[in-house]
């Protein structure tokens, strides 16, 4: 079968991929346009891509195409009811990047929550140097044990996070989005009580209508001016312009995304206001990316693509003659 990468850039030019060689004819390409796109798959069997839009315009003259492999969790580049009709099976990934969001998670709120980039830059600038004492005050921290940890999104992911929060003495609760999810373990809260208890909050939701622009200016609003707001979830999960707004307005104490309603980062971005690195902080859609996380990724599409090679090919060897 031919097999076509679409935007292999987006795994990682250090994954090795060499493997996929023994599943059929493979092609590469970095990054596609939509036209280019067209044009690349008209001899595919198997399509491997990550963000681009599988519709009736960029799948038209694919008439071999028998299965689209996401290299993520979300779905929202497939246009399924096409899928559908055109007989075309599609596969995603999910719970293989779980320790490293939530590693990065941690990374994120330890960095901000300690102050990490003052006493960085203070050291740095040789100010300790000339230090009276060994140890220097100037920017205060807390303990997070005892404080109350807000999960959105209690996921596989968020109760990995719930399950470590605890560990450093957190009090967890959580909020469903969606109102069916209910782990005994957690204490579930609505949105508001979650907002106004809460120390720290970290979204691990999926984006759907009940979460898209959910945390907005009214929600900001209702947190703790010392909270620490956290999303590893979507980005269109947060108005950015009410979160710059409130971080601007010391309404919060610190911020850090690693997700955006646009990514690439656009040069309007509202968030680029916030200058001070103690307030805020973001990472270009990193929380999945460690080295270990993509290679299990792509070892899950690997194995995704045999499966169906095999249930593809077995009628027509049940069928041949002896």
């Amino acid at each position: 079968m031919n097999i076509v990468f679409l935007d292999a850039d987006t795994i990682g030019r250090d994954i090795d991929l060499t493997s996929f060689s023994k599943l059929g004819t493979v092609t590469y390409y970095g990054f596609s346009t939509p036209e280019e796109m067209r044009e690349r798959i008209t001899d595919a069997d198997i399509l491997i891509l990550n963000k681009m839009r599988a519709d009736s315009y960029t799948l038209e003259k694919a008439s071999h195409l028998k299965l689209i492999c996401v290299t993520a969790t979300g779905t929202n580049n497939l246009d399924k009811d096409y899928l559908a009709r055109r007989g075309i099976e599609w596969r995603n990934v999910a719970g293989y990047s779980t320790e490293c969001v939530t590693q990065h998670t941690f990374a994120m709120l330890f960095y901000l929550f300690e102050k990490l980039p003052y006493y960085d830059n203070y050291v740095k600038s040789g100010a300790y140097i000339d230090n009276t004492t060994f140890t220097h005050f100037s920017n205060v921290f807390h303990e997070i044990s005892g404080m109350t940890w807000g999960i959105i999104g209690l996921g596989a992911i968020g109760q990995r996070v719930a399950q470590i929060a605890s560990l450093f003495g957190c009090r967890v609760i959580y909020y469903s989005s969606s109102g069916k999810n209910n782990q005994p373990a957690y204490e579930r809260v609505s949105f508001d009580e979650l907002l106004s208890q809460s120390d720290i909050i970290s979204v691990h939701a999926p984006l759907t209508d009940r979460t898209e622009g959910l945390m907005n200016r009214e929600a900001f609003k209702k947190m703790k001016k010392s909270a620490y707001f956290l999303n590893l979830g979507r980005g269109p999960i947060v108005v950015e312009q009410d979160l710059a707004d409130a971080l601007n307005a010391d309404e919060l104490a610190a911020a850090a995304l690693d997700v955006l309603c646009s990514e690439p980062m656009r040069a309007d971005n509202p968030l680029l206001t916030v200058k001070d690195s103690r307030k805020l902080l973001i990472t270009p859609h990193i929380a999945w990316a460690g080295i270990e996380t993509r290679s299990r990724l792509m070892d899950i599409i690997w194995h995704q693509i045999e499966e169906f090679q095999n249930s593809y090919l077995s009628p027509s060897i049940q069928s041949s003659p002896v």
